[in-house]
C-alpha cells in the first residue's frame, strides 16, 4: 500500500482527534509512522491502525475504514483538483475510477495496487458497482463514495447487498445518489 494512504490517515486523525490520539494508534498497532507518500508499505500496517484506531474510538473497524475514506476526498480534492474538476456529479467522477483515476494513480504513484471496480449504470436512478481487491477495503470505497457524493453537495442511498466479508466472491453496491 502506497504511503499516500497512511499520510491521508495521519493528517485525518490529527485533525479530528488530536496529536496524542495518532500517537496513541501508531504505539498500538506498533508502527513507528515514518510514512513517505511514494513508499511501499505493507498492507497489514494498514489493518493494525484501522484495529488500534477501532480501539480507542470505540467503533467498528469498518466504520473506521468509512470515515476515513469519507473524510479523505476533500484532501484529495485539494492535493489533486484535475481528478475532480472534470466531473459535474458524483455518478460521473466514480465511473471514471477505473479509466481515469486509478491509471493516474499508478502514474503519480508508481507500483500502486487499485482495486478493480465494474459498473452496471444502465438506470439512471441507480449505479450498481462491483468491487474486487484482495485488500477488501470495501468500507473504504463506500467512504469515498459518500465523500465524492459530499464533494458534489449530492447524498447518497447505499445498499451492500453483496460482501467479500460475507463470503461473496466481490463486493456489490447499489448507489443512488440525490
Amino acid at each position: 500500500m502506497k504511503g499516500i494512504v497512511f499520510n491521508l490517515l495521519e493528517e485525518l486523525i490529527r485533525r479530528e482527534h488530536g496529536e496524542n490520539t495518532w500517537d496513541a494508534l501508531l504505539d498500538a498497532a506498533k508502527a513507528d509512522g515514518a510514512y513517505t507518500s511514494l513508499g511501499s508499505y505493507h498492507d497489514e500496517e494498514l489493518t493494525k491502525l484501522v484495529a488500534a484506531a477501532s480501539t480507542l474510538l470505540a467503533v467498528p473497524p469498518h466504520e473506521v475504514l468509512r470515515w476515513f475514506g469519507r473524510n479523505a476526498i476533500p484532501l484529495l480534492a485539494s492535493k489533486y483538483p484535475p481528478f475532480f474538476v472534470l466531473h459535474k456529479s458524483a455518478r460521473d467522477f466514480v465511473l471514471t475510477l477505473n479509466s481515469i483515476i486509478h491509471p493516474e494513480v499508478r502514474k503519480l504513484y508508481p507500483g500502486a495496487t487499485t482495486p478493480v471496480f465494474d459498473f452496471d449504470a444502465s438506470s439512471p436512478e441507480v449505479l450498481v458497482m462491483g468491487y474486487r481487491s484482495e485488500r477488501k477495503l470495501c468500507a473504504l470505497a463506500h467512504g469515498f463514495i459518500e465523500g465524492a457524493a459530499d464533494h458534489f453537495h449530492e447524498g447518497i442511498a447505499y445498499e451492500h447487498p453483496q460482501c467479500m466479508h460475507r463470503g461473496d466472491e466481490r463486493c456489490v453496491s447499489r448507489i443512488r445518489f440525490i
